[in-house]
């Protein structure tokens, strides 16, 4: 993996790995938007040697201005690494429930900190429990890392940067259309999307068992070389679509990290509801 052409590796390549006894840090991510907290799941069942790190408390910085979900402040980013045994060189491999979002979050996070080498498990644990990979509820042993946080190896919008690329680019809405369209809204205080923006929910982009399209490359393929960057609501689902990107070979697309949380802190700000 010194080597990475693609952001995922399936199932059987990752029980490969761990069998030879290659070097790998597997993090798990399970996480829901409203409880309960990933961390049952983890303790009830895991992939061995897998260390669980909370996207909320260790990938993200508190809510507030910056949206529900914004950038972690890097040294607490890279004490909580460190404590999950992150190493300088070493691969990471992380995965979720199997929708793949929280695990493209720490996939971003991970890269966006400098860390290189990074891959999301396709399908997550329910592809590995498919797969009949091993299971296990023993806590795992971890070597603390000495991981360094490096921020800036993947590209970010802020609010003006966001506005700029719908109007002279393509910012794509990883929502689902009646949010997009403002016609309802269950997490945000106000309902729409950044005008300009174009629409194309999470949900086009896998199939049904959460796994990545393989036709990725056709279905950007109307995006050119226009630059390209992705939102959604608190900037956990638009990772999704970022990770998307890059397996289609758009390795220069941004994320706006603070979404649509952000962008209606300001009230200047104006809203598309078209």
């Amino acid at each position: 993996m010194a080597h990475v052409r693609t952001p995922l590796i399936t199932a059987v390549e990752l029980a490969d790995r761990l069998r030879s006894g290659q070097p790998t840090t597997v993090l798990d991510v399970r996480w829901r938007l409203s409880g309960p907290p990933g961390r049952d799941d983890y303790d009830a069942g895991h992939l061995p040697g897998a260390v669980f790190v909370d996207l909320d408390r260790d990938l993200c910085g508190p809510p507030g201005p910056g949206g529900r979900h914004p950038l972690p402040h890097p040294e607490a980013l890279e004490g909580a690494l460190r404590a999950a045994g992150v190493r300088e060189g070493r691969p990471v491999v992380v995965y979720d429930a199997g929708d793949g979002m929280a695990a493209a979050r720490a996939w971003w996070t991970l890269r966006w900190a400098g860390h290189a080498d990074v891959r999301v498990l396709d399908g997550g644990f329910a592809a590995w429990s498919a797969a009949g990979g091993e299971v296990t509820d023993k806590p795992s042993e971890v070597v603390r890392g000495d991981v360094t946080v490096v921020p800036g190896g993947m590209p970010v919008l802020d609010a003006v940067g966001a506005a700029a690329l719908a109007a002279d680019g393509v910012l794509l809405d990883a929502r689902v259309a009646p949010r997009f369209r403002g016609e309802t809204e269950p997490i945000d205080a106000v309902a729409g999307h950044v005008p300009g923006a174009r629409n194309l929910p999470y949900g086009e982009l896998v199939n049904a068992d959460g796994t990545l399209r393989a036709d990725l490359p056709e279905v950007f393929a109307d995006l050119g070389d226009a630059p390209v960057g992705a939102y959604c609501g608190s900037g956990v689902t638009a990772a999704h679509t970022v990770l998307a990107l890059h397996a289609a070979g758009r390795t220069d697309a941004a994320l706006y990290v603070g979404s649509w949380s952000h962008w209606i802190t300001d009230p200047s700000r104006p809203i598309g509801r078209e």
